[in-house]
């Protein structure tokens, strides 16, 4: 190669940028394109991804600065994963050194080997002459750790961890005194994936049947969306497809939108593919993450499963892409480096050439436009699997049947009908904590957030007041700031539910799920054991366990307040809430008995019910569609949103202010620009925020407008005040 070549590198900065160095002093050695190296940054050192070699540069020569040390001798990222990471950052407006180390497990962005290092033992000549029975009278561990490591000759660490789970305490004293050496040596060495015994699944009915048939059948590059009422089997559908795909030896990457989905699904995958899936998700350590980085990289694990995140897990031999619950919103990363997985995962699929499975009982209006278009194949399993019956569906009016605590006296009576039955139930509210609100009996007063323009929630389990939105919290006081009257909790939240379903209903096992009990490691898991087995008689949930799960003895489900996303101000409202009643309605009678969903509301006439009551959430879906086109909202239109957040107010509205002046100055045509605006929750964690809405009836030209943006913002001064994103295709306008 030249020895004028140029090494153009990403480094983990929020700047929109390559920054070039030369070769390591006095060599002409070069990296190759996706390894890490070591560069001089300021007066820091920072590790680097190699993203181009180039004969030029807009810096004179004589000012670039020479590479610390190659890393890598061996590319860590190939062509494929190189090129998503460019297409993530051109697409999504975002720094590409940022979305290097969004792609990275954290060991490698520290420059940590990708192989890990094992420290090996060896005994020495004066360790060979210890008498070991002498030894044992006065330093039992001493001598159990020098006569292991005298009987193996050498030994690692990992075996030693294995065989003497507290010997590194006693390492130091035998290396002090000589009677053991050590050296370190890299592992490059993988878990081999156990096969496990398989157990047939159920015969697949007809539908199933054609959809495994038509997936099968298409080769190459496509879009499947398996469109199927909630228990109609499209994990079976899965589970076919995969067990061809692992056949022809090639791996599948399978993306669940949340961390509790996980364990159902590999229990579904050990049993009838015979093969434990390789996880990929943020409660996992750093040295676990690494560990499933590799034998994805390298091949051997031929099924990963994980969230969000595992979209850019490199695979050597990909066969297909499967995304669970395609419509959850989780799938979109609402901070830093704004993502869809789900959309990276059609574009990763068309890139490699393989097929890609979106699933869902309640798909995105995305995905159903993109089957209008077709630009998608529409695969729908119409029936629940077996002999299943759909659940029966009811309206409580809370605006003629009081209720005092949240509960109706038809959900209460309906309880314990399903509890002398033997069944199992499920009281769903998306809101967790014992209250929302604390108000002042006397003046009125309600307690808020000091940092943000929200009211406060109780929680009684935790003896505090939190702010849901910034995580600040106070002790529970129940005397007025204002007057100094009692305060007391308003409305309902989990915990409130919980402690009133245990008064009850006492007698009954009952558990609350949701993300302030499953916080700990392994709690999620063990909370799930207990429903699936039945042990948990009554569940107290949120939107956790409204997707995904089965729960074979549940036969009710009790939606507590389903008015949230009737009057809601996003134009997707109606949709998610369809999405949530639909999904968590289809917990209920997944087996023998039918189940029932009693849905409680203060708005019996409102249109919505009767659009999901008659035709359930594909007619409120088709309504919609109607709506969104008539306004030009997605998926009629792009849009992105240009978010801003300062301590001072002025310094967010100056900032959004000049941005607008740069868009509407570049004169690109076809593009609307709304704003600035303050969000409904100006003021969050201290800082003000505001918005641009951007919306286009072309996606070429919603870009265009971003590149202006961005490339004219980037080194103003005003814009080091505040902290501001792009967001395209945002699923929170707020």
């Amino acid at each position: 190669m030249s020895q004028n070549n140029i090494i153009s590198v990403a480094i983990d900065l929020p700047l929109f940028r390559l920054f070039d160095y030369l070769p390591i002093k006095n060599t002409q050695t070069l990296p190759k394109l996706g390894c890490r190296i070591l560069v001089p940054f300021g007066q820091h050192e920072k590790v680097a991804v190699v993203i181009a070699l180039n004969q030029k540069s807009d810096i004179p020569r004589s000012k670039l600065r020479n590479v610390l040390k190659i890393i890598d001798k061996k590319p860590l990222l190939n062509e494929v994963d190189l090129w998503l990471i460019q297409f993530t950052s051109d697409y999504y407006r975002h720094p590409i050194g940022e979305v290097v180390a969004s792609a990275l497990p954290s060991l490698l962005r520290k420059g940590k080997s990708l192989t890990p290092t094992l420290e090996q033992f060896f005994i020495t000549n004066k360790g060979s002459s210890v008498d070991i029975k002498a030894l044992y009278s006065k330093a039992k561990r001493q001598a159990e750790l020098l006569n292991t490591i005298r009987e193996s000759t050498e030994i690692n660490s990992n075996t030693l961890d294995e065989k003497l789970p507290t010997w590194r305490r006693q390492k130091k004293i035998l290396l002090e005194k000589g009677w053991i050496s050590s050296k370190l040596s890299e592992d490059h060495g993988l878990p081999n994936v156990e096969k496990i015994n398989t157990k047939p699944g159920p015969n697949l009915n007809s539908e199933q049947r054609v959809a495994v048939e038509s997936i099968i059948n298409k080769k190459g590059f496509h879009t499947h969306l398996l469109d199927g009422v909630t228990s109609s089997g499209k994990t079976e559908v899965y589970l076919h497809i995969i067990q061809n795909i692992i056949k022809s030896k090639k791996q599948v990457l399978i993306l669940v939108p949340e961390i509790g989905l996980t364990s159902q699904l590999v229990k579904h995958l050990i049993n009838r593919i015979g093969i434990k899936p390789v996880l990929m998700h943020s409660s996992l350590t750093d040295s676990e993450r690494l560990l499933s980085w590799r034998m994805s990289k390298n091949g051997s694990a031929p099924l990963v499963l994980g969230t969000r995140s595992a979209i850019f897990i490199p695979i050597k031999t990909p066969g297909l892409i499967v995304v669970d619950e395609e419509h959850d919103t989780s799938y979109k990363q609402q901070e830093g480096l704004r993502y869809s997985a789900r959309d990276l995962a059609i574009i990763r699929g068309k890139y490699l050439n393989i097929p890609v499975i979106l699933g869902s009982a309640t798909p995105s209006l995305e995905s159903l436009k993109r089957c209008d278009e077709n630009f998608y194949q529409h695969l729908k399993l119409t029936s629940r699997a077996g002999n299943a019956l759909p659940p029966f569906m009811r309206i409580v009016d809370l605006s003629v049947n009081k209720t005092k605590d949240g509960i109706s006296e038809q959900l209460v009576l309906a309880i314990d009908k399903h509890m002398k039955n033997n069944g199992q139930v499920l009281i769903f509210l998306n809101r967790r904590g014992f209250a929302p609100t604390l108000i002042c009996n006397h003046c009125g007063h309600i307690a808020e957030c000091s940092r943000c323009d929200s009211r406060i929630t109780v929680s009684i389990v935790k003896k505090s007041l939190e702010c849901h939105h910034c995580g600040s919290k106070r002790p529970i006081s129940y005397k007025c700031d204002e007057c100094g009257g009692e305060c007391v909790p308003l409305g309902q939240g989990t915990e409130r539910i919980e402690e009133i379903l245990s008064k009850k209903f006492s007698k009954y096992t009952i558990k609350r799920i949701d993300s302030d009990s499953t916080r700990l490691k392994g709690t999620m898991d063990k909370a799930l054991a207990l429903a699936t087995s039945g042990q948990s008689m009554i569940l107290v949930g949120t939107q956790m366990l409204s997707k995904g799960h089965h729960f074979p003895r549940l036969t009710l489900v009790g939606v507590v307040n389903a008015d949230q996303g009737l009057f809601s101000t996003d134009f997707r409202g109606s949709e998610r809430l369809a999405q949530n009643i639909i999904q968590v309605a289809g917990r209920a009678g997944r087996e023998k008995k039918q189940g029932e969903v009693i849905i409680q509301t203060e708005f019996p006439k409102h249109p919505f019910w009767n659009e999901l009551f008659s035709g359930g959430y594909h007619q409120v879906a088709r309504f919609s569609m109607v709506e969104r086109k008539a306004a030009g909202w997605p998926p009629f239109s792009h849009i992105a949103l240009i978010r801003a957040d300062s301590h001072n107010r002025e310094y967010t509205w100056k900032f959004l202010l000049n941005a607008k002046n740069i868009m509407v100055d570049s004169n690109i045509d076809d593009v609307r620009i709304l704003g600035p605006t303050s969000a409904p929750m100006e003021r969050k964690a201290g800082k003000y925020r505001g918005q641009l809405l951007i919306q286009s009836n072309r996606r070429s030209k919603l870009h265009q407008i971003l590149q202006a943006l961005y490339t004219n913002l980037e080194g103003l001064k005003f814009t080091r005040r505040v902290k501001w994103s792009i967001d395209v295709d945002p699923i929170e306008l707020f």
